[in-house]
């Protein structure tokens, strides 16, 4: 192992792992975030720490990560290239190192305007394939991207995100490669609502060896009502919500969906595990990071962790 982390333990040794996103409120307040961070505690193998989630400002993911390792809690620290230039991404990274931080995830980040500052100006100096190069770079050879040395840099787990649902597929495909090709370790897909959709996706990325040379997290997110899978199926590009599960929650009352949401998700849970080439899963709670317990327990991945 490079990076020594748990979820590279894990990942590495062939076990099925669990993560969920951990999205920091706008807040000073260590407590609330060690309350938050009961939900996540002793049910994943990792929480994944959001970088500015959605444009939104929120606590600096960096040091939500450290509060969450003097919990016992193995965080995953996300950076977007949205806020960021090469500079201070770098910085971002050497300080994550001399915090004892050994998973990063590099995404791009949502656009500003989606956010609760739409008039920001963004950066995107660089986009996530080139930060994933980065972190590779510093994690293997302790090099910046400018050519400068650094010492005692700590060995990453390095992450990214892949859209299994954008068009063309053979796109999406090649995206995944160059990705895999800077030096990604494991992949965290967009949410998954289409589960023959997603299966294509993956059979896909075998086929072109892509499986062997990283680990695919499936991403599962228990949707709240019908209007809510009305909303993310229209509004939110890469995630599609399949006739099935957009039947079944308007097939009961709305005061019942959000527990037929949940059912769903445990049942895709399920059948996610069973998938080839997938081998783990990550948990988008959507600000509902109560639901993280009773959800793991209704998939019965708490019980097969117990025993494996």
């Amino acid at each position: 192992m490079k990076a020594g982390s748990n979820l590279e333990r894990i990942l590495k040794s062939g076990q099925f792992a669990i993560t969920a996103e951990f999205v920091p409120p706008a807040t000073g307040d260590r407590e609330l975030i060690e309350r938050q961070a009961l939900y996540f505690k002793g049910h994943v193998d990792a929480a994944n720490v959001a970088d500015n989630m959605g444009a939104v400002v929120g606590a600096a993911s960096c040091a939500v990560s450290k509060v969450l390792l003097d919990l016992g809690l193995e965080p995953i620290m996300s950076l977007v290239t949205r806020d960021r230039n090469r500079i201070a991404l770098q910085s971002d990274l050497l300080g994550a190192s001399l915090l004892g931080i050994r998973n990063v995830f590099c995404t791009t980040g949502d656009h500003q305007k989606f956010g609760d500052h739409p008039e920001a100006l963004n950066v995107y100096d660089i986009d996530s394939v080139q930060l994933v190069n980065a972190v590779r770079g510093l994690s293997d050879s302790g090099k910046l991207l400018g050519g400068a040395g650094c010492d005692k840099v700590g060995s990453f787990f390095v992450g990214a995100a892949a859209d299994p649902f954008g068009e063309p597929a053979d796109l999406m495909i090649l995206c995944l490669g160059q990705k895999v090709r800077a030096g990604a370790d494991f992949i965290q897909s967009q949410p998954v609502f289409d589960l023959e959709k997603f299966g294509h996706w993956v059979r896909l990325a075998r086929e072109e060896g892509l499986i062997e040379k990283c680990s695919i997290l499936a991403t599962v997110m228990p949707l709240r009502s019908a209007r809510e899978a009305r909303a993310i199926h229209e509004e939110r590009r890469g995630v599609e919500v399949s006739r099935d599960v957009m039947t079944r929650l308007e097939g009961v009352l709305e005061p019942e969906q959000a527990q037929e949401g949940l059912k769903i998700c445990a049942e895709q849970m399920q059948a996610l595990k069973e998938m080839k080439g997938v081998q783990g899963i990550h948990i988008m709670s959507a600000g509902r990071e109560e639901v993280i317990p009773e959800l793991i327990k209704k998939s019965g991945l708490e019980t097969a962790r117990a025993k494996g």
